[in-house]
């Protein structure tokens, strides 16, 4: 059976055309890329373990109101998803310094913010997704006023679920990005949290021993990725618990 034709490739995913009118199909690849692509190489089974979680935390989302592109897993790698226009802005949620924030303003990696800082970056890996501000935003057109107060608030409401169920399996949230998706339902529009939410677009440390349990592993060569996102999906219930190398025991 031929694939379906295929709308876009990135780093991490490719975007396919969805069987029904309005999807996508969104399929994860084990690509692994740091530095703007400068670092690169492939993680056997990181596809199919960010397939798994992004599921999880979109469907957590959903749950709670919040409105998400994710419609279904169809199989291990890929997933149906709502089609929409996404604004061409990274959203990052900061709660401890680290990464480019560290750099930037000399904050010790790990220093506990005074609340969340929500930042933007605008979407150009040609550019390496420069910081950019509001003024920036508005100015250029990339979004209203409104839909700046809309993600501001999306960004929020992302920002204390992941902080909540991360902190129930002994895990930090140090800072995540998201993008947003524009759909439209006759004259109204409205936004929509979408691309993915999984290690590769989160910091996470566990809270006991500060453990990198995200992308860090493999920009730092700190070990193995693998390793570091099953044993999120593990703590989180997502991946089975039986361990399918054991024979199973018959009485």
């Amino acid at each position: 059976m031929a694939r379906r034709k295929k709308i876009y490739e990135g780093k991490a995913k490719i975007l396919y055309e969805g069987p029904e009118p309005g999807t996508i199909v969104q399929y994860f690849k084990d690509d692994a890329t740091a530095f703007n692509a400068e670092k690169k190489d492939v993680i056997d089974g990181k596809g199919v373990l960010n397939n798994r979680l992004s599921e999880y935390f979109m469907t957590g989302l959903s749950q709670i109101g919040v409105p998400t592109h994710f419609i279904r897993r169809l199989n291990m790698r890929e997933q149906l998803v709502r089609n929409c226009e996404i604004i061409p802005l990274e959203v990052i949620v900061r709660n401890y310094a680290a990464g480019s924030m560290s750099q930037r303003l000399g904050i010790a990696e790990g220093t506990q913010l005074p609340r969340p800082i929500v930042e933007y970056c605008y979407k150009d890996d040609a550019l390496g997704d420069p910081l950019v501000t509001e003024e920036h935003i508005a100015a250029f057109g990339w979004a209203s006023q409104q839909d700046m107060d809309d993600i501001l608030s999306l960004a929020l409401r992302v920002n204390d679920f992941m902080s909540g169920v991360m902190l129930a399996v002994g895990i930090r949230l140090v800072d995540f990005k998201i993008e947003i998706g524009r759909v439209y339902e006759g004259d109204f529009q409205r936004l929509i949290v979408a691309d993915e939410i999984s290690p590769d677009s989160c910091r996470l440390w566990d809270i006991e021993t500060g453990q990198k349990l995200d992308k860090d592993v493999f920009r730092r060569d700190l070990g193995n990725l693998t390793d570091a996102y099953s044993e999120v999906a593990r703590r989180l219930g997502v991946l089975p618990k039986t361990n399918v190398a054991k024979p199973t025991l018959i009485n």
